[in-house]
């Protein structure tokens, strides 16, 4: 029996680093498959700047080190080359790049003082990222990269409200200081004890926030521009769970919905028939 082929260096980067994304990417052509492998590899490098380090001015020199690659600097490193490949065939945008950096960057030096601030940042990273990628896929007009956002946003908002725990451990807090104070809390409180019962209206604040954008994201799309947005389909199920499964360690239920929504081409599906799975798996 045949082993399957390995993976490129990139795309086995982007399945240990970004499962979710990956699973959706399949869904592309080829062509623009491998583009997008590149484009969540360079976002996984900007999500590591801050997580890698506990002095927010290192992680802005990361941030930095990757503007200059982006602004046309030749790096020696595996997924600098490939960016600069891609932007210098056109395959990627530099506007588009430099855009998710700048969020990064607001987030380290400004913190999350506001819902304002918090929705910002999820427009500007997982919000932008689904943006970048429907422009690998195809043209994105007005209307289409409106949806994309909220469909990326979407799937951010539920990974940083089902990742408190995840990110206590690395000494972080995502979360509107403004909605922790209203609870008596802080982030070194929530960085302390991420399990403190008095998190719990915070985090259905921000649920109604990622149902909003959810149903947003159920907008049609071109077919063509359609992986881009399926990480929607995660965030929903998340959203119904008290817990969010492992990042690497989804149920076969998770990655069947997103396999269902690609051959179906859109993202709406039966909410009744998948709760329904939800309770037989749980």
């Amino acid at each position: 029996m045949l082993s399957p082929a390995p993976l490129p260096p990139l795309a086995a980067l982007v399945r240990r680093s970004d499962p979710d994304r990956f699973l959706a990417s399949l869904f592309a052509p080829p062509a623009a498959r491998e583009t997008l492998f590149v484009l969540y590899a360079f976002n996984h490098e900007l999500a590591r700047a801050r997580d890698v380090t506990s002095q927010p001015m290192l992680a802005l020199i990361r941030l930095q080190w990757w503007r200059e690659v982006v602004e046309g600097a030749e790096r020696r490193h595996e997924i600098a080359t490939q960016l600069r490949i891609a932007l210098d065939r056109g395959a990627l945008g530099a506007q588009a790049l430099l855009g998710l950096i700048a969020a990064r960057e607001a987030e380290i030096e400004a913190g999350l003082p506001d819902l304002a601030a918090w929705r910002a940042f999820i427009s500007g990273t997982a919000g932008a990222l689904s943006v970048a990628a429907g422009q690998v896929l195809g043209h994105v007009d007005p209307a289409a990269e409106e949806t994309l956002r909220a469909a990326g946003a979407a799937y951010g908002a539920a990974r940083l409200i089902h990742g408190v725990t995840r990110q206590a451990r690395a000494h972080r807090c995502l979360l509107p200081a403004e909605l922790l104070t209203a609870a008596g809390l802080t982030p070194e409180d929530v960085i302390a004890a991420p399990g403190d019962a008095r998190l719990g209206p915070v985090l259905d604040r921000l649920r109604h926030e990622a149902a909003g954008l959810l149903a947003r994201a159920r907008r049609r799309l071109p077919r063509e521009l359609l992986p881009a947005a399926l990480p929607a389909v995660l965030a929903a199920r998340d959203l119904r769970r008290t817990a969010a499964p492992p990042h690497d360690g989804r149920p076969l239920g998770d990655r069947l919905a997103v396999i269902l929504a690609g051959l179906r081409g859109r993202l709406e599906r039966d909410d009744r028939r998948s709760e329904s799975r939800d309770q037989t798996e749980s």
